[in-house]
């Protein structure tokens, strides 16, 4: 492989990873809907995950085994490992927030995190203001 072709694939999976670790930030932050905020978090785990094993890239390597006794250029082997593991742990993060998901819509009836809001606030006896959550006690004081 040349060293145009290696400079390619670096910009290209760093491009990659950092697009990818973006466009989880954007739709975590700015959508309300709980799926997508999910959604998010997949393509920011994504990223990360392209982002460690372009870390651990070498061009012209090999897996990490010894033949006859020959040391050829090897690959990393810790990028990997570090990747598996947070691929496992993704899928259980994964999990466990649409068995949160299905929980709260059977509870509350929608998946908008403000309408969410809103429904706990009233069952709890709290005022939303500005988007914060504040305690009836809080509001008669400040009002008082």
């Amino acid at each position: 492989m040349t060293i145009e072709e290696t400079a390619w694939i670096y910009i290209f999976s760093y491009c990659g990873a950092i697009g990818l670790i973006l466009l989880g930030i954007f739709a975590m932050v700015m959508y309300r809907h709980l799926i997508r905020i999910i959604f998010g978090l997949i393509l920011l785990e994504a990223g990360v995950n392209l982002f460690l094993i372009t870390v651990g890239y070498r061009p012209n390597a090999v897996a990490p085994i010894l033949v006859e006794g020959q040391v050829p250029a090897m690959v990393d082997p810790i990028p990997q490992a570090l990747v598996l593991t947070a691929i496992v742990i993704g899928v259980g993060v994964q999990a466990l927030a649409l068995a949160l998901v299905v929980k709260t819509y059977k509870a509350y009836g929608t998946l908008d995190t403000k309408v969410l809001a809103e429904k706990i606030a009233q069952e709890s006896g709290t005022h939303i203001i500005d988007g914060i959550p504040v305690s009836k006690q809080m509001v008669e004081e400040t009002s008082a």
